[in-house]
């Protein structure tokens, strides 16, 4: 599309489309057949699969939420990891998904992200999983494969949440969660 930009070092699959104002970043790789939507944020070192759509706005690979607390203050901790979204992965318009502080921000074959969803640095999220809008996800979260979570819940930092749960709407995850329960409240 009209007005988009690369950084050096990037890689296209076939039949890649790309919208109007997208941002790719240097030596981000981007599967066979895969729509990036208009105005999408890659950052560098992100990879993006094959067959997958990324929606309008998304940004993939940016800096973590993350600070060290010291006597003057807190600092900003670099970010070095990377993002990496398997094949067959579809991102809502408006998500934002940060690279890993140190390790890779994942996100596995068929998983299906809707709109407004936030991943956390270094979040691992499996094969075949479902999250809904407004969904947020702090850093260091593992959600395995099969795993549901529905609209504005949150979850908090360092959790697992084991294969095939399913996480109700609004729901607050203070804990890990073992796979195959519905969890609400």
């Amino acid at each position: 599309g009209p007005n988009v930009s690369y950084g050096p070092g990037v890689e296209l699959g076939r039949g890649v489309h790309i919208g109007a104002g997208s941002v790719i970043g240097a030596h981000a790789k981007i599967g066979d057949h895969t729509c990036i939507h208009p105005n999408v944020t890659i950052y560098p070192h992100t990879t993006i699969g094959a067959h997958c759509t990324i929606g309008a706005g998304a940004v993939l690979g940016s800096e973590a939420f993350y600070y060290k607390k010291r006597p003057h203050g807190r600092d900003k901790m670099i970010s070095v990891g990377t993002t990496v979204l398997g094949d067959h992965v579809d991102i809502g318009a408006g998500c934002t998904i940060d690279r890993g502080v140190t390790a890779v921000t994942r996100i596995g074959d068929h998983t299906k992200l809707d709109n407004l969803v936030q991943v956390g640095h270094d979040t691992i999220i499996g094969k075949r999983c479902l999250i809904a809008a407004q969904v947020g996800s702090a850093g260091v979260v593992e959600i395995e494969d099969d795993v549901a979570i529905w609209g504005q819940a949150g979850i908090v930092q360092d959790l697992k949440i084991g294969a095939g749960a399913n996480i109700l709407g609004k729901t607050g995850v203070m804990s890990s969660l073992p796979g195959k329960k519905s969890y609400g409240g």
